[in-house]
């Protein structure tokens, strides 16, 4: 079995109900191996040479009211390949443990704290978690920015000392999923990339572009400048003939067609004439 060697935050905001993690490895798709969380439960990151029943094991055991601790302590007592495990817990309370073997590859160790455990093996140095800390805990933002943050710290620290191959954002929160359905707010992987952290930063980005609706101060108005560059954008992608900065019927059925295919349905009313500011900047960015 290969060891995952990984740097990887566990973490929870109570106040919105939240529970995730982020971690990054010189191994193919960590994201299917270390992650596991569920709302109102906690979170759990597996790792070194991981037992992935540790996760749904763990989120069990905390969604029935153990601590981290406790949990932490029940997942170990008869594990006989404890020494090599590496495993980080966040509970329904915020309570955390991270533990990590004498087995585990070096640099390897964990910090935690009131609603946080980070920790990795096969580092550049303790260095990489210290930043991991300091930079959680000092991020803006909500809990899937402030994971990020960690991780990104712990990348610039040395990281896997290694190299880099992949990287996962995974967070649950109640109802969070797509349509109400699931509590699965978060779940972004790159399985297998020359810079995984960029582009899982990227993917975060998308995230909020998507789904995420701009206050009306952002809107801006389909008129003048703005519909020519719209024009102009579905000209040269064929949905659209004239560019001459008339919002008419035409250009209003064609951006109809537009934002259906781009998935900006929730982020542009071609009917009440707005598009929300971010989206208009990305789309003149992406077709300039």
């Amino acid at each position: 079995m290969l060891p995952l060697s990984t740097f990887s935050i566990v973490a929870c905001d109570i106040k919105i109900q939240a529970w995730g993690i982020a971690v990054a490895s010189k191994f193919p798709a960590v994201g299917a191996v270390v992650p596991w969380a569920r709302a109102s439960a906690g979170a759990v990151a597996t790792q070194s040479f991981a037992n992935p029943s540790f996760g749904p094991r763990g989120l069990e055991m905390m969604g029935s009211g153990l601590s981290a601790e406790e949990t932490l302590s029940k997942l170990l007592r008869r594990d006989r390949a404890r020494e090599q495990r590496q495993i980080g817990l966040v509970d329904s309370k915020g309570g955390s443990a991270t533990f990590t073997g004498k087995s585990c590859i070096d640099w390897a160790g964990g910090v935690r704290g009131r609603g946080y455990a980070i920790q990795g093996n096969v580092l550049a140095s303790a260095e990489v978690i210290n930043r991991m800390e300091h930079a959680f805990l000092e991020a803006k933002g909500e809990l899937p920015e402030r994971l990020f943050a960690a991780l990104e710290a712990g990348h610039h620290a040395g990281g896997d000392r290694r190299g880099k191959q992949s990287a996962a954002l995974y967070v649950a929160k109640p109802k969070a999923g797509y349509g109400g359905h699931t509590d699965r707010w978060m779940d972004y992987r790159v399985d297998d990339h020359l810079n995984p952290i960029p582009r899982l930063g990227e993917l975060l980005e998308l995230h909020h572009l998507y789904f995420d609706r701009s206050p009306r101060s952002e809107r801006v108005r389909l008129e003048g400048r703005v519909v020519k560059e719209i024009q102009r954008i579905m000209k040269g992608l064929g949905y659209y003939t004239p560019t001459n900065g008339e919002y008419d019927d035409a250009t209003r059925q064609a951006l109809h067609t537009f934002v259906g295919n781009e998935n900006f349905e929730a982020r542009v009313d071609p009917d009440q004439g707005w598009i929300d500011g971010p989206v208009l900047e990305y789309l003149l960015k992406k077709f300039k």
